[in-house]
C-alpha cells in the first residue's frame, strides 16, 4: 500500500513509496458475477509502533465504488470504526488488479 495517488499509465509494475501491506482474504464468492469477501489487516510500516486497521466486507467488484466497513485496529487504530470506499484502479488479466481505498474514520 502506498501514500496518494500512482500516476498514470497505470501499471502494476510501477514503484512507489510502500507505507502499509494487506494481508489477510480475498475470497472470489460468486459464480456468475466477479464479486469477493474481504477480511485483511492494514499493517503499516512504522518503526516506533506496530499501527493495524482492520476491514471487511463484500467487494461487489462490478460496482464503480464499493462501501467496506473498519472493524477495528491496534496502536492508534485502537476500536476504530468507519468506512473504507474502495475502486478498481488498474486490472492486470483476471489475476491481478490494484485498488484506491478512501478510507474514513468516525
Amino acid at each position: 500500500m502506498t501514500a496518494g495517488r500512482v500516476r498514470p499509465p497505470p501499471s502494476l509494475r510501477e514503484t512507489a513509496v510502500a507505507v502499509a501491506r494487506a494481508q489477510g482474504l480475498y475470497l472470489y464468492d460468486k459464480k456468475e458475477d466477479y464479486n469477493a469477501w474481504l477480511a485483511f489487516s492494514i499493517v503499516f510500516n512504522s518503526t516506533a509502533r506496530r499501527i493495524t486497521l482492520n476491514l471487511m466486507g463484500a467487494d461487489i467488484i462490478a460496482e464503480k465504488t464499493r462501501d467496506i466497513s473498519v472493524v477495528g485496529g491496534t496502536g492508534d487504530f485502537f476500536m476504530s470504526r468507519g468506512v473504507a470506499t474502495l475502486r478498481t484502479d488498474a486490472f492486470e488479466g483476471f489475476t491481478y488488479f490494484r485498488l484506491q481505498m478512501d478510507i474514513k474514520l468516525y
